[in-house]
This record gives C-alpha cells, sequence and structure tokens, in this order.
C-alpha cells in the first residue's frame, strides 16, 4: 500500500532532523578557571652550593605580602633554606660547619632584587619555569608553610643588600639542606623533579637543565 506524498514528506523531514541532531556536536560551556590564566614564572637560581626558588614581586601571593612589604622596591624576591647556627654566626668555624650536619633550627633567606634574575645571578646560573595559577599557589603556600603563622617579621639582616633571615620551621640536616627544600618547594608546584636524597646544588640543578630543555620555555605539566 502506497503512503500519501504529503506523509512521505513528513518521514522524510522527521528523518533529516534526526539525523542531524544525531551528528551535531554539543558545544561545551566556557569555564572560567584561575588555572587556565597566564603563566606565572619561577626562577630557580644556582649561587654555588645554594639553590634559591624566586618570583616577581607582582606575582607574590597575598600570604606572602608581609614578606614583600619588608622590600617595598623590590621587583623580584628569592627564598633559600639553610642551617640557623651556621648562617648567623659570623665565625664559620669548621666545628660549626660539622654540626650544621645534625639536626636542627632553620632559616630562610629572603633576598630582593630590582634587576632581572638572568642579570644579578647570570644566565647560566638561572632556570626559569612556567607555573599556571594553581602550581604557583601550591608552590607559593609551601614556601608559607615553611615560616610561622605569625608574626611574620624577619629575625636577623641576611648577608646581601635587601636581605633578610626569617624563621622557618623545618629542621636542616646533612639530609635536609637547602637544596632538599628547594626540590621539595618545586615538587609542591607541580614540578617533575625528585626531591629524595637530593643535598647538594648540583643535584638539583641536573634535573632542573634537563627539565628546561624537554619543555623548551612550555607549561610545566602536573
Amino acid at each position: 500500500m502506497r503512503r500519501p506524498a504529503s506523509v512521505n514528506v513528513r518521514l522524510c523531514i522527521l528523518f533529516a532532523m534526526l539525523s542531524l541532531l544525531g551528528c551535531a556536536t554539543p558545544v561545551a560551556p566556557v569555564v572560567h578557571s584561575e588555572a587556565v590564566g597566564r603563566p606565572v614564572s619561577v626562577y630557580v637560581a644556582r649561587r654555588k652550593w645554594h639553590i634559591d626558588v624566586g618570583f616577581a614581586a607582582a606575582d607574590l601571593d597575598p600570604s606572602l605580602q608581609p614578606v614583600k612589604g619588608e622590600f617595598a622596591s623590590a621587583k623580584y624576591l628569592f627564598f633559600g633554606f639553610g642551617d640557623r647556627r651556621y648562617l648567623l654566626t659570623k665565625s664559620k668555624t669548621a666545628p660549626l660547619l660539622l654540626r650544621a650536619l645534625w639536626p636542627g633550627p632553620a632559616l630562610l633567606l629572603v633576598t630582593a632584587i630590582k634587576d632581572p634574575p638572568d642579570f644579578a645571578f647570570g644566565s647560566s646560573q638561572v632556570v626559569r619555569l612556567e607555573l599556571n595559577a594553581d602550581q604557583t599557589r601550591a608552590l607559593q603556600s609551601f614556601i608559607r608553610a615553611s615560616m610561622p603563622d605569625s608574626p611574620l617579621k624577619p629575625l636577623a639582616a641576611g648577608p646581601y643588600p635587601d636581605s633578610a633571615y626569617y624563621p622557618a620551621l623545618q629542621a636542616y640536616s646533612a639530609l635536609h639542606t637547602c637544596n632538599t627544600w628547594a626540590a621539595e618547594a618545586l615538587r609542591a608546584g607541580g614540578q617533575r623533579v625528585r626531591a629524595r636524597g637530593v643535598i647538594f646544588a648540583g643535584q638539583l640543578w641536573q634535573q632542573l637543565t634537563r627539565l628546561r630543555h624537554q619543555l623548551q620555555g612550555g607549561l610545566v605539566p602536573s
């Protein structure tokens, strides 16, 4: 039995509409996330046997604003870890150096600079990595958690112009050195570096150099 032409037309239209619905790709809603913002640079600077982690002052988390306030004219702030007994003693004797190998109180050294890090430390002594907002927040939260809740005030003047020592909560030892702390900070920020067993600057620096070559200036995956 033949269908009326009008019925065939309606069936064709219905089939075409269903086909379009089946092939259409739904448009995903736009999600505005802080993690999808501009990348933030973290600068890792090597000072011979010691490694610091730094940011542009404008990129510091609000929790670190009291530190930024101590260095109002700074363009960049760098954070490093060290043994309190050794750093606060003017006479750096061999027995004191040996004492630093045993677990003891530590300090964070904050150094403010006005020039770009490549100029201040030398381009061969700086590795720049790009972090997203979540990674930046996590790394800076690690730094802030390394310091007492309050008051966030310098304990003593640092060894460089525009530098200061702050109390640190972690202990310093032969197995948890300034370079171990720097590696832990970078791992907290989602960077693919190993912290366990890192004692010397060269151990971390090799990882960072390899990572920089792999990324070639791109975003570091979490």
